[in-house]
């Protein structure tokens, strides 16, 4: 039996006066003469216990400050922006000079309906990352996948700077061969200065020692230029994690824009969303700032390897006169064929390269042709 109700019997059912018991309870005279006007008043709804509640709450958040939580929330996420507590705090920040609580902007998002709470996930502290310490320090690139409005696959070549996260480069081609690549790094270093490192994974344009087929000319040029090249651990996407990442925020906006129908359209977009995400976007690895006040805050790092004089680029290759009468070659990433004739189909040959220089021979030491390759075409036939 509950204290209110053991007081409130013990004087209307038992008659004793308020002080005795009172007194006989160890309970103020007051309180039993509140509990006692409330029995007569509301009758047995006295029993029950009362909330604690304040009747006014003077920190309470201003209905007008939720909604325009809620408002900022939609447009960004309808525009496929990170949505976020934190990142709704900086724009409140920017507009009006101050703003909620992060931990409270989130509970009204989720009062509101508008977002899902989810199972705690790792916590930051446990994370073990290698971060950059300058600008320019080192970069990161990979390339992704993306369709047109006509169902075409295109590639998208993504390049960040390491220590701000800031774009430095997003491109688009049909294929990101290595001519694309190429165009794509040249822009990059005219705005951005050589960095002191290059990390990459061993996709064919960034690495060609693992297929036998000498430098690339994407390795060649940074190399020229003092840069340390990096290549990262077969079947480990980790290693290359910022970019990585960010390819999931630039998919996550591109969704939510209209299919774009050509590469020059596609382009314009991703200059759009760059800019943006260098100059407005708050970075949460950033302690909320820009990626672009991030970059422009410290000395930005320089190559520092030996000078490196890129040596002629010489090989023997082996191949198998295919039925077309070709054999092929890769040269700066890109493949080429190479019209020997068919009356040689079948036939395993020798290719002796040195730069575009190749004569093609067979295992007795037969000349069957020698050529310059002429990079802009994909087919060298026969004079």
């Amino acid at each position: 039996m509950s204290m209110t109700r053991l007081v409130i019997t013990a004087v209307v059912v038992e008659g004793r006066s308020q002080s005795e018991v009172a007194r006989d309870y160890g309970v103020s005279r007051q309180w039993v003469n509140t509990l006692v006007g409330r029995y007569r008043a509301e009758g047995d709804a006295a029993f029950e216990p009362r909330s604690r509640r304040p009747h006014t709450s003077p920190n309470q958040t201003p209905d007008a400050v939720e909604d325009e939580i809620v408002e900022i929330h939609k447009e960004l996420d309808g525009a496929g922006h990170d949505a976020g507590a934190a990142t709704i705090a900086f724009h409140l920040e920017q507009r009006h000079g101050h703003a909620p609580a992060v931990s409270t902007i989130w509970r009204i998002l989720t009062a509101r309906g508008c977002v899902t709470p989810q199972p705690h996930k790792r916590p930051r502290s446990s994370w073990h990352f290698f971060e950059a310490d300058q600008p320019n320090e080192r970069w990161q690139a990979d390339v992704t996948h993306w369709r047109l409005a006509d169902g075409r696959d295109v590639e998208i070549l993504n390049q960040i700077d390491d220590h701000s996260r800031l774009c430095v480069g997003s491109d688009a081609a049909t294929v990101m061969n290595g001519a694309a690549v190429d165009s794509a790094l040249h822009k990059s270093t005219d705005s951005y200065g050589f960095p002191a490192s290059y990390l990459t994974d061993n996709g064919a344009v960034f690495n060609g020692k693992p297929r036998g087929g000498g430098m690339t000319s994407f390795e060649r040029f940074l190399m020229a230029n003092k840069v340390r090249l990096r290549h990262s651990t077969p079947y480990h996407p980790q290693t290359c994690g910022k970019v990585e990442r960010f390819h999931q925020t630039l998919k996550k906006w591109l969704i939510h824009q209209p299919p774009a129908r050509s590469i020059s359209q596609l382009q314009t977009q991703l200059d759009s969303f760059r800019a943006y995400y260098n100059d407005t976007r708050p970075h949460r690895a950033l302690g909320r700032r820009t990626p672009a006040t991030a970059y422009a805050a410290r000395p930005k790092a320089a190559p520092t390897a030996a000078a490196l004089t890129v040596g002629k680029h010489h090989r023997v290759r082996r191949d198998k006169v295919n039925k077309a009468g070709n054999v092929t070659l890769r040269h700066n990433s890109r493949l080429h064929h190479i019209g020997i004739g068919r009356r040689h189909a079948g036939k395993y040959v020798l290719l002796l390269v040195r730069e575009r220089h190749i004569r093609v021979i067979t295992e007795n030491g037969e000349l069957l042709r020698e050529l310059t390759l002429d990079p802009s075409r994909d087919y060298q036939p026969l004079a």
